[in-house]
């Protein structure tokens, strides 16, 4: 792939005015999906933990937050209040405790958020008559890694190795019991007729706004601003890295689809980049410390934890998403990177909410386009 490509894009005439819930919208993935519902006019709600200091939501303020309302996603009662309320017609359900390191210090909660939140999102979908699709947001890590070089496709085992995968599996098979059991044709006594739901599985996403530890491009970014040496943990593991607004647009197609009744859609889809732009951490944080410049500085030796298991080898076949939805990445990697490095100069010296909403709505208009941004 040669920096951009073509690939289809949601229909915002369809996205009009449509009542849309985000769970998790304060989070990074989520707070992206809203400004791009935006921008198509969407009527959007959420339902989240207040945003953490210095989050990409909180950078872009509470007029962006306005319409939406604070909760737990692990409090049922709080969960079908919301939907009630909200009547949603489509749903997203981000909400999560996202990271791997996190789940190994606190694995209770990352069960009890990433499975039990899950349910608790189907539960109240299945008995809100005015959802008509669900997108269950779950992750590249839910596969049974084998460490081999070979892409996971859909039919692949799932399994976990650390808590964060293995509640993410968990999440995907709870869906799975559900969309059989009261939201498809055919199903038993309670079905939802019309609410048809699908599970997305995503590569590592990068891009402007992600401040999370423990993951590699903010922590990059955080040490070439700070004048420091960027120490990796594991420089020879390799991921499906591609910028946010790619698996969002598959996020958005899947739920076009569903909304369409398009029963033949697979149940679980994978958005993850064209080969070329699966790389080894260490080759990404060369390209990051090239494109920052200014004498940034990247260890060559490992910091690996041993005590914590990480993935070594990770791709994602995407061959359905292409063949169903006419999906495909759009920005290689290298076209990422800059978009990223570009968009977290920006957020650094943004001055109010609009001029950091207006670094996504720049990069949102660029993807749409097929223009690329120079770092």
């Amino acid at each position: 792939m040669t920096g951009i490509s073509a690939g289809a894009l949601p229909d915002a005439t369809l996205w009009l005015g449509k009542r849309v819930l985000l769970t998790g919208h304060t989070g990074f993935k989520g707070a992206w999906l809203h400004a791009w519902l935006a921008t198509m006019q969407a009527q959007v709600f959420g339902f989240a933990l207040a945003p953490a200091a210095g989050s990409l939501c909180s950078q872009l303020g509470s007029d962006f937050d306005s319409s939406q309302s604070r909760g737990n996603i692990n409090n049922a009662a709080q969960v079908g209040e919301r939907f009630s309320h909200t009547q949603p017609e489509v749903v997203f359900h981000f909400a999560a405790q996202a990271l791997v390191r996190q789940g190994y210090a606190d694995p209770i909660d990352t069960f009890l958020t990433n499975l039990m939140g899950t349910v608790h999102v189907l539960e109240a979908a299945r008995h809100c008559p005015s959802v008509k699709a669900v997108v269950i947001v779950t992750t590249d890590k839910v596969y049974q890694n084998k460490e081999w070089a070979w892409a996971y496709r859909e039919c692949d085992p799932l399994g976990g190795h650390d808590p964060y995968s293995a509640s993410k599996a968990c999440a995907e098979l709870a869906t799975s019991a559900y969309r059989s059991s009261f939201m498809a044709a055919g199903a038993g006594a309670g079905a939802r007729a019309r609410c048809l739901v699908a599970s997305v599985r995503a590569g590592n996403v990068i891009g402007p706004g992600d401040y999370a530890k423990d993951r590699l491009v903010p922590d990059a970014l955080r040490a070439f601003a700070g004048g420091e040496t960027l120490q990796l943990r594991m420089p020879h593991a390799t991921r499906p890295w591609q910028h946010v607004l790619e698996p969002l647009n598959g996020y958005l197609l899947v739920a076009q689809a569903l909304l369409e009744g398009r029963v033949d859609l697979a149940p679980a889809l994978n958005f993850g980049p064209e080969r070329a732009s699966v790389a080894s951490v260490g080759q990404v944080a060369q390209l990051l410390a090239r494109l920052w410049g200014e004498q940034a500085t990247v260890a060559s030796a490992g910091v690996s934890d041993k005590q914590q298991h990480e993935a070594g080898l990770l791709n994602l076949d995407s061959a359905l998403a292409q063949s169903q939805l006419g999906w495909q990445s759009r920005w290689d990697l290298p076209t990422a990177l800059a978009a990223t490095v570009r968009g977290y100069r920006q957020l650094g010296v943004a001055e109010n909410p609009s001029q950091a909403l207006a670094v996504l709505h720049q990069q949102i208009d660029a993807y749409c386009v097929g223009e690329s941004l120079s770092a």
